[in-house]
């Protein structure tokens, strides 16, 4: 991506592709990159081949010409062009809880209910739901109680003033931010 220099990219699929969306600084367009799934092939297979294959186009081409922006260029070249606004569209911002993701799933919740006007209740209930099942007289383990019953004091603590970190992403698609050349995973669909 930074060859590219990808302003921010996204990276998707469905049964039969594997899709990969660039929009580069001071271009006003989308190049679009297909591949075909293979059968029986996890989408991150595919998606690393396909970037082996453009990656192969890019250093064949700088070996060429011993210009790195000749071999950017060519690799656009083997893009489809779409406009912006028919193509990717800006990635949005949304507020994420900053709580530790391991207190979220030992209660058995996602961080969309962290979300929601009774967060107590919510919790409280959560914490309910998993004690009926790990605690050491219904058959449970002691370290499994201990860490379900730290887990809800640190959601209740989080709680009681809740904080959130901002960021730009998708739901439905891995998101390439190239202010911090960092991939970040899709984000997750609100409830409701």
């Amino acid at each position: 991506m930074r060859a590219l220099n990808a302003r921010y990219a996204t990276f998707y699929f469905t049964d039969t592709l594997i899709v990969l969306d660039v929009v580069v600084r001071g271009v006003r367009e989308v190049f679009r990159y297909k591949a075909r799934r293979a059968a029986g092939v996890k989408p991150a297979e595919d998606f690393g081949k396909m970037s082996n294959r453009l990656g192969d186009a890019w250093w064949a081409e700088e070996k060429r010409t011993a210009k790195t922006y000749l071999a950017s260029r060519r690799v656009l070249e083997m893009a489809e062009r779409l406009a912006l606004d028919e193509g990717l569209k800006r990635p949005r911002w949304v507020k994420v809880p900053s709580v530790k993701l391991e207190s979220i799933l030992l209660l058995g919740m996602v961080k969309a209910d962290l979300a929601g006007p009774e967060l107590h209740r919510v919790i409280k209930n959560a914490y309910r739901r998993q004690v009926k099942i790990h605690h050491p007289d219904a058959g449970g383990t002691t370290a499994a109680f201990l860490k379900i019953h730290n887990a809800y004091h640190d959601l209740l603590r989080w709680a009681e003033q809740p904080t959130f970190i901002r960021r730009r992403g998708f739901p439905d698609k891995w998101y390439y931010d190239g202010d911090h050349e960092k991939w970040v995973q899709p984000m997750p669909l609100k409830k409701g």
